[in-house]
């Protein structure tokens, strides 16, 4: 398969962090959530992606407040999230703080008093009795026809507009499988003209690898469930878990870059909060996520940790102690990320290498390598507190220091030998 798009420099060395703005802070607007911009550049964060901030549809609404992802208008800043100058200050100040900001973008589907539904009803789907329908079994939104060519003109226009008056940086694009692959591909043929955007699909590409032709990023869903079971099934043996990896490593190199999460928005209110899911092998994940090939992806309130499902329809406020318990824990993974040469993503299949050790069953030990700089991660994927674990390094060689305690070790042509607490992981850098 051919990549047709050229993935965006920044994004290669990029942290995703998923902001829920109605639960954010206790007003839910753009300019409190701008007061934490500070807090998440110092974390570490690059680029902030802000769930659908256009005003939310009352017909059908759900709940008091409403979908996010049921719109009523493609161009405006919903009222109960500021104004339009609001927007500009938070994306002037991330971008002053180094900072890249995305928006989603929900195209397969708006809620049922879009003004579409007024100016234009026949960018929509109909049934045989000509009436409006979502095909999915959601109540509040219905589906846009995209075998109309001037709808698609339309939604391009709509798009354009944000890059054009705000200056963002890139769309997430809601349900991407949902919607034709060649009206992502006229988009970004469209769009990429003006200012090279990071495009991130909401679906996962080992299902539908066609959309890589287009996408920078997507999710790795098929990940997030094998990591759930396994521990939904205490955790015996991690080998089960190595074939789903395989199959992210096997995509090809520079087609994609996987995202990779252990919560979202979806996730946390629907299906719980990544402890209830995982327990203690949840921060282990966090490990994994921010080391692996690809994006690691924070969600609000990870880094607090929140505990607690946000509801989704209504108001359900996160609470921000003084100083999150995880900052300094994100922060220290993130700079990594973002200075060690060996943690570029899609730097070819060499850059990354499972390692040999004498617990596979419990540990994840791999390297990855730059030059002559190098990362060695292991992750204790148990509860067992394993001792003297003897760890092939392959051709990492000479003296290291671990992340978070600044322990110095040295390695060399034999195994080096590590203990690792119950769900315990290290990092060590050269």
């Amino acid at each position: 398969m051919e990549k047709v798009f050229e993935q965006v420099q920044w994004s290669l060395r990029t942290t995703l962090y998923e902001v829920n703005l109605r639960q954010y802070t206790a007003e839910g607007t753009l300019e409190a959530f701008r007061h934490h911009l500070p807090r998440l550049a110092d974390m570490g964060i690059d680029a902030i992606w802000l769930m659908p901030i256009t005003p939310i549809s009352k017909q059908m609404r759900k709940g008091s407040l409403g979908s996010y992802y049921a719109c009523s208008s493609y161009e405006l800043v919903g009222d109960e999230f500021g104004t339009a100058a609001d927007l500009e200050s938070v994306v002037s100040d991330a971008h002053a703080l180094g900072m890249k900001v995305i928006l989603d973008w929900v195209a397969n589907h708006t809620g049922h008093d879009h003004v579409w539904t007024v100016d234009h009803p026949s960018f929509y789907k109909t049934d045989a009795q000509g009436n409006r329908y979502d095909a999915h079994g959601w109540d509040d939104v219905v589906d846009l026809d995209y075998s109309n060519p001037a709808m698609r003109i339309e939604m391009i226009r709509c798009m354009q507009h944000w890059v054009d008056q705000f200056d963002i940086d890139g769309f997430r694009c809601d349900m991407a499988m949902l919607t034709p692959l060649d009206f992502w591909r006229q988009a970004r043929e469209h769009l990429d003209k003006q200012k090279p955007l990071f495009w991130l699909a909401e679906l996962d590409p080992l299902d539908h690898p066609d959309y890589l032709q287009v996408f920078d990023s997507a999710y790795t869903w098929r990940w997030m469930n094998a990591a759930h079971h396994f521990k939904e099934r205490d955790a015996h043996h991690i080998h089960e878990l190595l074939p789903v990896l395989n199959e992210y490593l096997g995509l090809q190199p520079g087609l994609i870059s996987p995202v990779w999460f252990t919560s979202n928005h979806d996730e946390n209110s629907w299906n719980g909060t990544e402890y209830e899911k995982y327990g203690e092998m949840a921060v282990p994940l966090a490990v994994f996520s921010a080391t692996w090939n690809g994006i690691p992806l924070l969600y609000s309130g990870q880094e607090i940790p929140n505990n607690k499902r946000l509801a989704f329809f209504d108001k359900d406020a996160l609470e921000w102690p003084a100083a999150p318990l995880l900052h300094n824990f994100y922060k220290k993974l993130f700079l990594l990320r973002k200075t060690h040469p060996a943690m570029l993503c899609n730097a070819g299949p060499e850059n990354l290498q499972l390692l040999q050790n004498g617990v596979d069953h419990h540990v994840l030990s791999f390297l990855r390598q730059q030059g002559d700089r190098s990362v060695v991660v292991l992750i204790n994927f148990s509860g067992h507190a394993l001792h003297n674990v003897a760890v092939d390094t392959g051709n990492a060689r000479g003296p290291f220091v671990e992340l978070f305690s600044d322990a110095a070790q040295v390695f060399g042509n034999t195994p080096s030998h590590f203990h690792l607490q119950p769900w315990g992981y290290q990092i060590w850098v050269q």
